[in-house]
C-alpha cells in the first residue's frame, strides 16, 4: 500500500460508515434541514464573537507585557525606539493576522498553521510543524506560563527569597490539572473562564494606563519628550534592533490562536451568502486593541520609571506598582497571576485542538481525534497536552527550551504565510471569502525574512538547535505515518490500547454533519451557483 504523503486523499475510515449513514438519512428525502439530524457527538460551535476575541486577547496577553518591556528597551537602547518597536510589532502582527483571516475562511479547519501547511504543502511539512509544536513548543510555553503563575502566587508567602523549587512545580501542576479538568468538562465553562480572565487582564493594564496618564497630567513626562526619549545609552546595531523586535513578537505571540478552533466558532462564515463572520471580526477587533493597550502601557511605565529603573527590574509591573500604588501595590502581582492563569487556560484550549486536528489527519494516534460522548470535548488530546507540560516541568530547563522554540514558532508563521501566496498560485480560481491585497503577505514575509536572518546571525546555536528539533520529526514521519506495512503485532497493540483508553475516557469519534460547509475543492463552483440562483 502506498502512503499518501501529499495530504489530499486522506480518509477517516473508522468514521466512514457513520458519515455515510448520516448522509443517506438526509439525502433520502432530498431535504438538508439541520433539524432532521438527531443529536450528534461532535465538537460544538459555542465560541461566539466575545469568546473569540477573548481567546485571541487572552492568549496574547500572558506574562509578556508585564515582563518583556525590559528586553525591548535593553536591545533598542532608548525609550523612543522601544516605543516604535512596540507599535511596529503590533502592525506586523496585524499583517500576519490578516493573512490568517484569509486562510481561516478559505480552509475552514481547526488546527491553524498545521492544517493550512498540510493542505498546501503536503503531509511531511505539516507533520514537522505538528511534531515541534506538540513535542516542545506548546508544552514548554505552557510550563513557563504555569511557573510564572506559581511564582507570583507564592511571592507574598516568600517575600524575602525565591519560592522553593518543589513548591512552584507542585502549584503549577495543580493549576494545570484543574484547568485540564475544566476543559474536559465543558467547552462553555472553559470559554467563560477565558472571558472573565481576559476582562481581568485588560482591567489590570487599564489600571497601569490610568495611573500613568495621571503621572503625565502631573507633568512627569520628561522621559517621553523627543529630546530625552531618543537619547541612546548606546547606539544599537541592526542585530540588536532585530532582537528587540523578537522580544516584542514574543509578547504579541498568540494572535493566530483562534485559527486553531475554527470549527467551534459560531458562524465562522455563512453558507447562504458566503459572508465571513466571527473569525475575521474577532481578529480585526483584537489585534488593534492589544497594540493600543500595549503601547499605552509602555508609555505609562516610562512615565513613572527611568530606563535604568526599568532595566534593573525583574517584573516591570510589580516595580511600577510598588513605586506608585503604595499599599495597593499587591494588586500588581495578583494581576500578573490572574493573567497567567487565563493564559494557561487559553493555551490548553487551543493546543489540544492542534492534537485533535493532527490525529484526525492521521499524523497522531487516532485516540487523540476522539471526543467525550456527552461533553463533546477532546479529552485524550487535553490529557496529552497536560502530560507533556508536566514532563517539561519536571525536566526543569524550561527557559533554555523556550529560546529554541521561539525560533521554531516564528519560522512556522513565515512558512504558513508563504503558503498563502503559493495557494493563490496553485488554486487561483478557488473562492476566498476574504482576499487580502498581495502587499500584505509580501510585506510580512520581507520583515519576517529580515528578522530571521539577523536572528540566525546573532544566535546561530539557538536557531540551529531549533531546526534540529524540528528535523527530528522526519524519521518519525516516515516510520510512523508513511510506513503502512508495519507488523500486525504493532497494529494489534495500538488497537487494544485505543480500546482500553476509549473505555477509560468514554470517548468516540465525532460524527460528520453532511450539511456542513462543502469540501474546499468544491468551492470554486459556489459563487456562480449563487449568482445563477439570484438572477
Amino acid at each position: 500500500m502506498v502512503a499518501d504523503m501529499d495530504g489530499e486523499n486522506r480518509k477517516r475510515s473508522i468514521c466512514s460508515r457513520q458519515e455515510s449513514l448520516a448522509a443517506l438519512k438526509i439525502l433520502k428525502d432530498g431535504n438538508n434541514k439541520r433539524d432532521e439530524i438527531p443529536d450528534r457527538v461532535t465538537l460544538k460551535k459555542e465560541i461566539g464573537l466575545l469568546s473569540a476575541c477573548a481567546i485571541i486577547i487572552g492568549n496574547i496577553i500572558g506574562s509578556g507585557i508585564f515582563i518583556s518591556p525590559k528586553g525591548v528597551l535593553e536591545h533598542s537602547g532608548s525609550v523612543g525606539l522601544a516605543l516604535i518597536v512596540w507599535v511596529v510589532g503590533g502592525c506586523i502582527a496585524a499583517l500576519g493576522s490578516l493573512c490568517y483571516a484569509e486562510l481561516g475562511v478559505t480552509i475552514p479547519k481547526s488546527g491553524g498553521d498545521y492544517s493550512y501547511v498540510t493542505e498546501i504543502f503536503g503531509g511531511l511539512v505539516g507533520f514537522l510543524l505538528l511534531w515541534s509544536a506538540v513535542l516542545i513548543m506548546y508544552p514548554t510555553t505552557l510550563a513557563v506560563i504555569a511557573l510564572t503563575f506559581s511564582n507570583y502566587v507564592l511571592q507574598p508567602v516568600f517575600p524575602d527569597c525565591l519560592p522553593p523549587y518543589m513548591a512552584t512545580r507542585l502549584l503549577s501542576t495543580v493549576c494545570l490539572l484543574f484547568l485540564t479538568w475544566v476543559n474536559c468538562s465543558s467547552v462553555r465553562l472553559a470559554t467563560r473562564i477565558q472571558d472573565v480572565f481576559t476582562v481581568g487582564k485588560l482591567a489590570a493594564l487599564g489600571l497601569i494606563i490610568v495611573v500613568g496618564l495621571v503621572q503625565i497630567c502631573k507633568g512627569n513626562y520628561e522621559g517621553l519628550t523627543p529630546q530625552v526619549a531618543f537619547e541612546f545609552s548606546r547606539m544599537p546595531s541592526v542585530g540588536q534592533v532585530a532582537l528587540a523586535f523578537l522580544q516584542a513578537s514574543f509578547a504579541f505571540s498568540g494572535w493566530n490562536f483562534l485559527n486553531y478552533v475554527t470549527e467551534e466558532v459560531v458562524e465562522p462564515r455563512r453558507v447562504d451568502d458566503l459572508i465571513s463572520r466571527n473569525l475575521p471580526r474577532a481578529i480585526y477587533i483584537s489585534i488593534p486593541l492589544v497594540t493600543f493597550v500595549y503601547t499605552l502601557t509602555n508609555i505609562a511605565y516610562f512615565s513613572a520609571m527611568s530606563p535604568e529603573e526599568l532595566l534593573s527590574s525583574n517584573a516591570v509591573a510589580v516595580t511600577f506598582g510598588e513605586k506608585l500604588l503604595g499599599m495597593f501595590s499587591v494588586i500588581m502581582p495578583i494581576s500578573v497571576a490572574l493573567s497567567t492563569f487565563g493564559g494557561i487556560n487559553g493555551y490548553l484550549f487551543t493546543s489540544s485542538r492542534l492534537c485533535f486536528s493532527g490525529a484526525r489527519e492521521g499524523h497522531l494516534p487516532s485516540l487523540l481525534a476522539m471526543i467525550h460522548f456527552k461533553h463533546c470535548t477532546p479529552i485524550p488530546a487535553l490529557l496529552c497536552c497536560c502530560t507533556a507540560t508536566i514532563i517539561i516541568l519536571c525536566i526543569g530547563e524550561t527557559h533554555n527550551l523556550i529560546n529554541y522554540v521561539s525560533f521554531i514558532n516564528y519560522l512556522s508563521y513565515g512558512v504558513t504565510i508563504a503558503g498563502l501566496l503559493y495557494y493563490r498560485w496553485k488554486k487561483p480560481k478557488l473562492y476566498r471569502p476574504i482576499k487580502v491585497n498581495l502587499l500584505v503577505p509580501i510585506s510580512y514575509l520581507l520583515f519576517w525574512a529580515l528578522l530571521l536572518g539577523f536572528s540566525l546571525y546573532s544566535e546561530p546555536v539557538v536557531c540551529g538547535v531549533g531546526l534540529v528539533i524540528m528535523l527530528t520529526g522526519v524519521p518519525v514521519y516516515f516510520l510512523g505515518v508513511h510506513w503502512r506495512g508495519k507488523p500486525k503485532c504493532i497494529y494489534d497493540f495500538i488497537e487494544s490500547a485505543t480500546f482500553v483508553a476509549q473505555r477509560l475516557c468514554f470517548v468516540v469519534f465525532p460524527q460528520f454533519d453532511p450539511t456542513e460547509i462543502s469540501p474546499i475543492e468544491e468551492w470554486p463552483n459556489k459563487p456562480s451557483d449563487n449568482l445563477s440562483r439570484n438572477s
